[in-house]
């Protein structure tokens, strides 16, 4: 009977032993759920996080983008506005040379003076990249030329520019000012 006692009892030893393997292995595989869980939902956040990270990354580049061309366009706006308002001192600065240059009396030193100081404008423009728009013999571009009179004349051809009233000026492919022109048939 004592060995019936010690196989039941070495029976039940071993029961209890499995039982506990088995609440150990539970326990174990709880566990191992959970940190999957946490690392899911960790990989999710570090995800999450990356996706906001390139947005306003992105965001950033376009913002330094955007500001960069609004410095270039507000310079290049206040070089426009600046040369406007020089246009008509230039203008006047060649309406006195034109008229003295049929004189006899170039030799003058106001006039080289006025010639002189006409140039340096007219270099300064050039290095700035101001342009002259092209005006008599070319065909009216409603684009660069204000069209003020109208002749009718078989010598010139269709829309042809025949006579330059005021010159007209570009910065950068944006005209600053139109040429008045008088425009042929």
């Amino acid at each position: 009977m004592e060995e019936i006692k010690k196989d039941e009892n070495l029976e039940a030893q071993k029961a209890a032993a499995e039982t506990a393997e088995a609440v150990e292995a539970e326990e174990v595989l709880e566990a191992v759920d959970e940190t999957a869980e946490r690392i899911a939902a960790l990989e999710q956040q570090a995800a999450d996080n990356l996706d906001k990270y390139q947005r306003t990354l992105a965001e950033f580049d376009n913002f330094r983008k955007r500001t960069a061309k609004e410095k270039a366009s507000m310079y290049d706006d206040g070089v426009r506005s600046t040369i406007e308002k020089l246009l008509m001192v230039i203008d006047n600065l060649e309406r006195a040379v034109a008229v003295q240059e049929g004189k006899a009396d170039e030799s003058d030193a106001f006039f080289k003076g006025v010639k002189m100081t006409l140039t340096q404008f007219q270099d300064v423009l050039k290095g700035i990249g101001v342009e002259e728009i092209k005006a008599v013999g070319e065909k009216f571009d409603p684009n660069l030329h204000a069209a003020v009179a109208h002749e009718d004349d078989e010598n010139y051809g269709e829309n042809e520019i025949v006579l330059e009233m005021l010159k007209g000026y570009k910065y950068k492919d944006k005209v600053i000012r139109h040429s008045m022109v008088k425009v042929a048939n």
